[in-house]
C-alpha cells in the first residue's frame, strides 16, 4: 500500500475513535464519567487507538501539520498503554472532552468525505 494510503487509513482510525469519544461523552459530566467504569475504559482505548495511528502516521504527514500534537497524541497513549496505574481520570476527561473535538476538527479536512453509496 502506498505512504499515502496508509496515512489515510490512519488518520481514518484517528477521526473514527475520536468521533467514538465524543459519541460517548455526549451528555456526560465528569462526575458521570467517574462512576463509570466501562465508559473511562471505553474513552482509554479509543485514545489508546488514536494514540497507536497517529504513531504510525508518516513523518512527511505529521511535518505538514504541525498544527495535530502527535508527540503529544503518541505519549498519552504510552500512559495508558504502559504506565496505567499513573492514568488521572480528570485529566483523560479533559483530553475526551476538549483535546477530542479539536483532533476532530483538524482531521476532517484532512480526509475526503465518506460516500455512504459505496459501502454494500
Amino acid at each position: 500500500m502506498p505512504p499515502e494510503n496508509r496515512d489515510a487509513a490512519y488518520l481514518w482510525d484517528m477521526l473514527d475513535a475520536a468521533r467514538t469519544i465524543q459519541e460517548f461523552t455526549i451528555g456526560v459530566s465528569l462526575e458521570d464519567d467517574l462512576l463509570d467504569r466501562k465508559l473511562q475504559l471505553a474513552v482509554e482505548r479509543a485514545i489508546e487507538i488514536i494514540g497507536e495511528a497517529a504513531r504510525l502516521v508518516s513523518l512527511e504527514l505529521k511535518a505538514q501539520h504541525p498544527e495535530i500534537l502527535w508527540r503529544q497524541i503518541v505519549a498519552q497513549r504510552n500512559v495508558l498503554a504502559h504506565d496505567y496505574g499513573e492514568i488521572k481520570q480528570d485529566r483523560i476527561w479533559l483530553v475526551a472532552t476538549k483535546r477530542i473535538p479539536e483532533l476532530v476538527a483538524q482531521l476532517q479536512p484532512l480526509l475526503p468525505p465518506v460516500d455512504p453509496s459505496s459501502n454494500p
